[in-house]
């Protein structure tokens, strides 16, 4: 691993306080690995022997049953996954395949659950992301019983336009495939959610959207602060 992707994991607020003897004992057998799209990762059931962390590009994941396929968060850098899994050394409960060329370090699981055993601020900041993580589960749990899927696509737009400077136009960062899976909704069901929308002014060109009456579309969405901030 190079210096500077070292210095990248070690400012993860998983890593930052823990002592520099634990964090150079723990990355002992850890690799640094650079995977093309469309790469599957890790497998539902598989043992968790390792915990990854996307220091580039971005990874799905997903879980899968009697045929069907949702997506169940995107991860972006710098953040890590699963690591519920890694702790209990239980099987991924997701399935995990890169959307785009991705570097992924991966730190043995055993190297962290003994890390832990010998750095209490390591511990503190597990079970803070562990916190911070069922709280975000929460949230989608909510955003998806409590909205319709006309409702959930407006409060992402509304989310995704503040996200991208607010100047009435956003660029969809994900495929329309992967968004539809995302919100909970099928591709069908999101083209007629778009077409729901156009009287809040709404206009989609690909992945180039148009939001002309924000207020309006804020109105419908009905934003909530605890669902849709991720500071909350």
């Amino acid at each position: 691993m190079r210096k500077s992707d070292i210095q990248t994991v070690r400012k993860l607020a998983l890593f930052s306080d823990m002592s520099d003897e634990c964090f150079e004992t723990m990355l002992q057998g850890a690799f640094l690995q650079r995977f093309p799209s469309a790469v599957v990762l890790i497998g539902e059931g598989e043992p968790a022997d390792f915990l990854h962390i996307v220091v580039d590009g971005c990874v799905e994941l997903y879980a899968t049953t009697n045929g069907r396929e949702s997506t169940m968060a995107v991860v972006r850098p710098v953040a890590t996954f699963i690591l519920a899994a890694v702790l209990a050394d239980a099987p991924y409960l997701m399935a995990a395949r890169t959307i785009e060329s991705s570097q992924i370090l991966m730190i043995p699981a055993e190297n962290l659950r003994d890390a832990m055993k010998n750095d209490a601020e390591l511990t503190r900041a597990v079970v803070n992301e562990l916190a911070n993580s069922y709280r975000s589960v929460v949230k989608t749990l909510k955003n998806h019983k409590l909205r319709s899927g006309v409702e959930r696509l407006a409060n992402y737009l509304v989310s995704t336009h503040e996200n991208q400077g607010a100047n009435g136009r956003i660029y969809l960062p994900v495929e329309k495939k992967l968004l539809a899976s995302m919100l909970g909704m099928t591709p069908e069901n999101l083209s007629r959610a778009f077409a729901t929308l156009k009287p809040y002014g709404v206009r989609v060109k690909g992945a180039d959207i148009e939001i002309s009456l924000i207020d309006d579309l804020r109105v419908l969405a009905k934003p909530n602060e605890l669902i849709d901030n991720p500071r909350s």
